[in-house]
């Protein structure tokens, strides 16, 4: 099978696929910013690197033959750090990238950041790397997070989210990157269910114990209540709720059930497996 490189495998999601790789006896290297922060995994290898140091990730990479592509935290402009990521990776020899996408990702997504993720994914095909890209609903995980003074606000309106936990996609990404038989293809990766942020902050707050409730702004109201903040920070969160209003985010594949034999996690079934995630709202 190879090598399979993990880049951001100190991370929520790098970390726990790094793992459920070992326990199928993958040879893995474990590309991190920072050595210590690398989880404790028998037999894998640590490499340094960043996506910025296009040198020290073409070294990291080098022998590696599928790579779990995590993409780069949300700021003004992370395309140069995709572009660095890639070209390291083509330097380096890699034949397949797993890449973690949005759903909805296009160059007309509302949300701005699916927009990146679509130049990305083109960036890897364009290269000449076979792509196997996961195009992930919001996280599950995200939504404990969105709660403030008991509400979560946005411009979503009625739309809806299939919610999906990281739990899962991780799942997921260990059997592609696997089975190179998930090569050249794009999934969408989502929940089983599609949930307004009604019904989503009714199971938020059942299952913390308290009154929870969502808010649905105009997207004056949205950009009033972010003021302070950069203009692309702002057009990014506002960004994911109106791409929630629109529908780019009700989609409900059953591509994890399909790959991996075992259905999703619902929101609630989530939140009840992991309280640590909500424990902050207590």
């Amino acid at each position: 099978m190879g090598i399979i490189g993990v880049t951001g495998a100190s991370g929520q999601l790098g970390s726990r696929v790094a793992r459920l790789l070992a326990e199928r006896g993958a040879a893995q290297r474990l590309v991190v910013r920072d050595a210590s922060r690398a989880p404790d995994i028998a037999g894998a290898e640590v490499a340094v690197a960043s996506f910025e140091d296009g040198a020290a990730l073409r070294e990291a990479l080098t022998g590696v033959d599928t790579l779990f592509l995590v993409s780069a935290h949300e700021s003004e402009d992370r395309m140069p750090e995709h572009r660095s990521a890639v070209a390291a990776a083509v330097a380096a020899g890699v034949e397949r990238v797993v890449y973690t996408s949005f759903m909805g990702a296009s160059p007309l997504a509302t949300f701005t950041f699916a927009r990146e993720h679509s130049l990305t994914e083109q960036l890897i095909i364009g290269s000449g790397l076979r792509l196997t890209a996961l195009r992930n609903a919001l996280y599950a995980d995200m939504l404990p997070l969105f709660v403030q003074d008991g509400e979560i606000r946005g411009p979503a309106g009625n739309g809806r989210v299939a919610w999906v936990a990281r739990h899962d996609v991780a799942r997921l990404a260990a059997e592609v990157l696997t089975d190179a038989a998930h090569a050249d293809r794009i999934y969408d990766v989502s929940g089983p269910e599609p949930l307004t942020l009604e019904e989503s902050a009714r199971i938020l707050g059942r299952v913390v114990g308290t009154d929870i409730r969502y808010v649905a702004e105009t997207d004056e109201e949205a950009r009033a209540s972010r003021a302070g903040a950069e203009e692309w920070q702002i057009a990014g969160w506002a960004g994911s709720y109106k791409a929630v209003a629109t529908g780019e985010t009700s989609v409900t594949s059953h591509t994890i059930e399909h790959v991996t034999g075992r259905r999703p996690w619902t929101l609630e079934e989530f939140l009840r497996a992991e309280p640590d995630s909500w424990r902050h709202l207590v």
